[in-house]
């Protein structure tokens, strides 16, 4: 479409590579989560430092007692529905459906988490590159000095618990919350992810015996690991609202052709409709 014939309110928001690492971690960290969950299953509980097993503390445990599920936080029991501590005549945390495979198959599970982890750090590296290289960190990324003051980002969180979303020209770009949120998965979680899931190889532990030391043992680990994936479906489940908020059709196109319309301002107070 010739620039003269386009609409004014619509403007090309998501440049390419930006698209294609979307749905490339997007495709990734789903196969991750279900793959790890499988993973998990193996052993459900969590412990810190370097040794842990059957007998000692778990900070966080994962079963059932016959029928009924439960979570164990810290000592505390909490009763489950049996979603968590799937009960149906197995010992494991996770149900089949949000698994893979659909069935207890840890090896097959693990294949598939290297296998996809290694495209999840490509991935992360060459993002990281355009990041820089093209400046998108900094002058889409990176809060502006205004953005970062306190009164303003409690402003926005504001306008987000009011489900204010950004409208007009200030549609265009991230916001604070988003920013915090992008940058939080780009410069901590996915990093965190990478350390901890080396950590937790032997092999990798015989040439980068650091890797104990920075992350506090095998077992300290695996429990970062758990913590941090959750932080990511918690992110996931987050943003797919946030997307079915703003207008499901309008973002998706924007992620998938680059194209997005601005969502017309909202009426200053005391005009007339």
């Amino acid at each position: 479409m010739p620039d003269a014939d386009r609409p004014a309110d619509l403007v090309y928001r998501t440049r390419l590579p930006i698209r294609l690492w979307h749905w490339t971690n997007a495709i990734t960290i789903f196969v991750m989560l279900m793959t790890g969950m499988m993973i998990f299953n193996a052993h459900p509980r969590l412990y810190w430092g370097s040794y842990g097993a059957n007998f000692d503390y778990a900070w966080l445990e994962i079963g059932n007692h016959g029928t009924q599920g439960y979570v164990t936080l810290f000592g505390v029991q909490i009763p489950t529905t049996g979603v968590l501590g799937y009960a149906d005549h197995t010992d494991e945390a996770f149900p089949p459906l949000v698994t893979l495979p659909g069935h207890y198959n840890v090896p097959v599970a693990r294949l598939w988490h290297f296998f996809f982890a290694w495209i999840l750090v490509i991935g992360w590296i060459g993002f990281a590159i355009y990041a820089l290289v093209s400046r998108h960190l900094w002058n889409d990324l990176m809060l502006k000095r205004e953005e970062a003051r306190l009164s303003s980002l409690w402003h926005d969180i504001k306008d987000h618990a009011r489900l204010h979303l950004p409208r007009g020209e200030a549609a265009r770009h991230y916001n604070p919350l988003q920013k915090i949120a992008y940058l939080g998965v780009l410069v901590l979680g996915l990093p965190l992810m990478v350390l901890t899931g080396l950590t937790m190889s032997p092999a990798m532990d015989a040439v980068w015996p650091w890797l104990l030391v920075v992350t506090g043992g095998r077992q300290s680990a695996r429990s970062i690991h758990f913590i941090v994936a959750a932080g990511l479906a918690l992110f996931i489940v987050v943003h797919l609202a946030m997307v079915l908020l703003a207008g499901p059709i309008n973002e998706l196109r924007s992620m998938i052709t680059g194209w997005y319309r601005l969502p017309p301002e909202r009426p200053a107070p005391g005009d007339k409709a």
